[in-house]
Order: C-alpha cells, then structure tokens, then sequence
C-alpha cells in the first residue's frame, strides 16, 4: 500500500514578521535580523514542530526605492545576515530540518554558488536548497558595476544556463570517487572526479568543483517565478516552486500548468513539489484574528505602504493617485517581478481595493495568499488547497516572530496531523529525503552504467 500523501511544509523567515509593520509590534525583536540567536530560536521552534526547511529570501541590494528620507526612516526592511552564511550556523544547532536560502543568477557567477551550496549541503548532511532568483530588485545592478538591471528575458535566459552549469560541477565527483585507503596509498579515482568544459552564451566553466556530492546528492532547487519563463525554469529544474495565488482556482491552474510541462523534460511531475505561500493570522474566535489582522494593519506608514508597492510590483507612479481611489489600470509593465505585478493588479481589481486597500493587504502577505480564523478554520483552509489539486504544500509567511510561528505550530500543526495531513516525526536525515524526493543520479556514472549495459 503506498503511503498516505501529506503537507509539506516551509517557514519563510522574517527578522520580525512579514508583516511590513511587524518590527512595531510589541511581540517581536526589532534588531532580530543581525541576531543569532533569534535565528537559533526559530529554526528550533520549527524543526520541533517537523516542519521540511526554513526558508529565508535575500537580495543583493537594500529594498527600498524611494529617495524619501521619511520612508527610509520608518520602513522595517532593515540589514540582515547573508543566509548561506546564516544557515552554515544553524546547521551546527539542528539535526533534520532544512535550509533553502537564496541566491540571484543574475549577480553571481556557477562556480562561486555551486561551492557554496555544496560546502552548506555536507556541513548540514544534506540538508541545503537553493532558492533560484533573477533578482526582481533593480537597484541590485548599481553594486555591481551596472548602469542598468538586465531585462527580464535575459535574466532567465542567463538563469537556465547558470542552473545548468551548477548541476553540472555538483556532478565533478561520483559518489564513490574518494576512497581515503591508508594502506594502499590511494586517496581518490582520477577517473571518477569530472571536468565540465562548458562553454555557453553567458559562461565559460571548466571545473571540476572541489567540493564533492552530499548524502542527496545535489542540494534541493527552489524557484519562485510565475512569469512564463520562470515557469519553465521550474518545471525543467525545480525540486519545489514557491508560488503566491489569492484563489484555488488561479492555484489549480499554475499546479497542473507547470506539472504538466515536467515529462518534457523526462521528470516525474510527482518531483516538483508546488508550495503556495500563506500568511495564517490566526485567533482564538474569527473576530480576534480578525482584529489582529485590523491591528497590524493599522501600523503601516502610507509612504512605506507605497514604497512596498513599487518596490514588490514595480507599481512606481501610485503616489501621483488619490490613496482612497481605485488602483488605476493603466500602469506600465514593469522589468521587475513581472508575474507579481499581474498578481496585486488583479488582486485590486477583483477586491475593488483602493490604493491604501492594496497596500495594507499586501503589507502583510507580499501578495501571497492572507486567511485568517480560528486553529480549526485555518486547518480547514490549507486542506482545502491540498486535497484539490492546488498546493503540495505551503510556505508559512507568519505575521510576526516568534509569535506567529508559536501559534502555527502549537495550534494548527496538531490539528494537521490529527487528520493524517502532516507528520508527527520526520522520515529521514536529509532535506530530499523528507521532500520525498529522489537523489539525482551522478550523470557520469549513470552513462558508465549504461554504456555497460548497452
């Protein structure tokens, strides 16, 4: 009998919250993003509460796009720890959980992030992920010697190929080419320990990687974009997809959307795991969530609002707009976060939000999904998007930390696994493993196996 199919589960960490007011709110540790041991202490409180990984985005850039000195004086989006950095110590204070941290194709080079993630994957025993962005940030491109940030078809065109030559050098060592014998002499088979030559568009890579595989085998890959591009890059790479919808039929429609293109890349569409975000506020009646949800709400700065907008949207010119009328619908496309924008204009439209409306619904959520309710209704919601063909799982945005995660896990998670829909302890060692997720091949080997067997 094959095993009952369950939720899986990330935490998407926030120094205090992903509510954009959140470091006002008297529960949480305002200075919680160059603090360790707030880390420390979430990543016990979730890996207590089983969940799959914790997740934590990055930019190569400060968010913020106003010159506004009163916005920079009131918005939350403070510095913050380098993730890979971050999780390489947490990993020395957990044992299962798991660690996707983030890193841009468009403001690194292969090599740098296939060492690096290799080297998180066997200091955690397999335990890594990679987030794959093209960065949305455009201010990113002024650290790096740029006028200009890429357009964005030559971002996932440069995407694919660098996520290409990153499975290829984590490829460099078969998984027995080391073989450490003292007594013979003999540290390591030459013949199993490979050079990529790869030569592209964008990159020139030898290799090999000096870094060799982990107990999974490559880290896991995690990609967020729901543009058509970024559906691509998913469908052909991704072990799990990030994605943000507002209602199950949109969810249902990108689940089968991306599952479906998976066999034109030989994968089993079954190994692409689509976790929707969601932002639980939850209480002990609905009107205490919902007045939890009022209060929150009510601590956004209107300047940060919109500077959120412009900066998550690429929405630039609502200022100009009367904050109490309709979201105009004549914006410009923006070269940012294409399938973000189309998500909040949407999401506008179809709420008659005004101005102020959208930003105080996007403050909280970044345009992923917000319910609120009581422990059981919350339960009730995430079921209902797993067991129709929506969500394979969810990424938890918890309004504010630790607070929010505490609720999570102390009142919802048991209702979840009283029902069969989540675990009571994990089923292995390894991020891929708990994933349900098959350990990628070494290509290598695997073309020595079937030259023999030809």
């Amino acid at each position: 009998m094959s095993k009952k199919r369950q939720i899986k589960l990330g935490a998407f960490l926030a120094p205090t919250g992903h509510h954009a007011a959140s470091w006002r709110h008297p529960d949480t540790h305002p200075a919680g993003g160059t603090d360790f041991e707030h880390f420390k202490k979430l990543a016990a409180i979730a890996e207590k509460a089983k969940f799959d990984a914790i997740f934590t985005a990055d930019s190569d850039g400060i968010w913020s796009r106003s010159a506004d000195k009163e916005v920079l004086r009131r918005d939350g989006h403070g510095p913050g720890f380098e993730p890979i950095t971050l999780y390489s110590a947490l990993s020395a204070v957990t044992k299962n959980i798991g660690f996707v941290a983030t890193a841009s194709t468009t403001y690194n080079d292969p090599y740098h992030i296939a060492r690096k993630y290799a080297s998180l994957d066997l200091i955690s025993g397999g335990r890594a992920g990679w987030n794959v962005v093209t960065s949305g940030n455009r201010d990113a491109a002024y650290n790096f010697g740029l006028e200009a940030h890429p357009d964005h078809g030559d971002r996932y065109r440069r995407a694919t190929e660098f996520v290409e030559v990153v499975k290829g050098l984590w490829d460099s060592w078969e998984d027995d080419a080391l073989i450490y014998d003292k007594a013979s002499g003999v540290f390591a088979d030459p013949d199993k320990l490979h050079t990529l030559n790869h030569k592209g568009e964008f990159y020139s890579v030898r290799g090999p990687l000096n870094v060799p595989r982990s107990p999974q085998g490559h880290p896991v890959l995690v990609q967020a974009g729901a543009s058509e591009p970024g559906k691509e890059l998913g469908a052909r790479y991704a072990d799990a997809i990030f994605a943000a919808w507002q209602t199950l039929e949109d969810a249902q429609a990108f689940y089968k959307d991306v599952k479906s293109r998976a066999p034109r890349y030989g994968r089993n569409p079954d190994h692409i795991k689509i976790l929707p975000g969601v932002y639980p506020v939850i209480g002990r009646t609905e009107q205490e969530a919902k007045d939890k949800l009022e209060q929150l709400r009510a601590l956004i700065d209107p300047k940060v609002g919109l500077s959120l907008l412009s900066t998550l949207g690429g929405l630039d010119t609502l200022s100009a707009y009367d904050l109490d009328g309709p979201v105009p619908t004549d914006l410009p496309e923006t070269n940012d976060n294409k399938s973000r924008q189309r998500l909040l204009l949407e999401l506008a439209a179809r709420e008659n939000l005004t101005i102020r409306g959208l930003y105080e619904w996007v403050a909280g959520a970044r345009g992923h999904r917000v319910i609120h309710g009581t422990p059981e209704s919350i339960a009730d919601q995430l079921e209902e998007w797993f067991v129709n063909g929506a969500a394979d799982g969810f990424n938890l945005l918890a309004p504010t930390y630790p607070t929010g995660l505490v609720e999570f896990a102390e009142l919802v998670i048991p209702i979840l696994q009283k029902r069969g829909l989540f675990r009571t302890e994990y089923e292995a060692s390894t991020l891929r493993g708990n994933l349900g997720l098959p350990i990628p091949e070494n290509r290598y080997a695997a073309a020595r196996l079937q030259a023999k067997s030809a």
